[in-house]
């Protein structure tokens, strides 16, 4: 299931969970929350205002739950999480466009060269699915622009 990115929200402070957290665990804490913020279970003297922010409360951990309690979506929100975290460790170095690197038709990679001397290299599938290159000798990371 590709989706485009997830990452806008931390789906894991959401539930009250860690991505350590076992699907069970997950299981356990969507079920607590969902319980204490769904509609039906609100009091009547709640006010208006705080109605609309409980059920937008619940809608959250509604789709924090349709994304984490999924292996493939979980997986896929992981990845994203990875990226975007090594994106603020790591400055990027430049963002290049695909069609600004060599192509290598022997080895079926585009490649650029480092000021260091080493390559970033990415294969055509790879492409599709990461926009960060390190390099391979140094520490720098490229974004890659389609």
């Amino acid at each position: 299931m590709a989706f485009g990115r997830i990452t806008q929200k931390d789906w894991y402070k959401i539930l009250g969970a860690e991505p350590s957290d076992s699907l069970t665990e997950l299981k356990r804490k969507y079920q607590k929350l969902i319980l204490l913020y769904h509609p039906d279970k609100q009091s009547a003297d709640v006010s208006a205002g705080e109605v609309e922010e409980r059920v937008q409360r619940f809608i959250e951990i509604d789709q924090a739950w349709k994304i984490l309690g999924n292996e493939e979506t979980k997986k896929e929100y992981d990845l994203q999480q990875r990226e975007d975290n090594l994106t603020k460790e790591w400055p990027l170095h430049a963002q290049i466009y695909l069609e600004d690197m060599a192509w290598n038709e022997g080895e079926q990679c585009y490649t650029l060269l480092c000021r260091c001397g080493g390559n970033y290299t990415v294969s055509k599938t790879e492409t599709k699915e990461v926009s960060l290159v390190c390099c391979d000798t140094c520490s720098l990371v490229i974004e890659i622009l389609q």
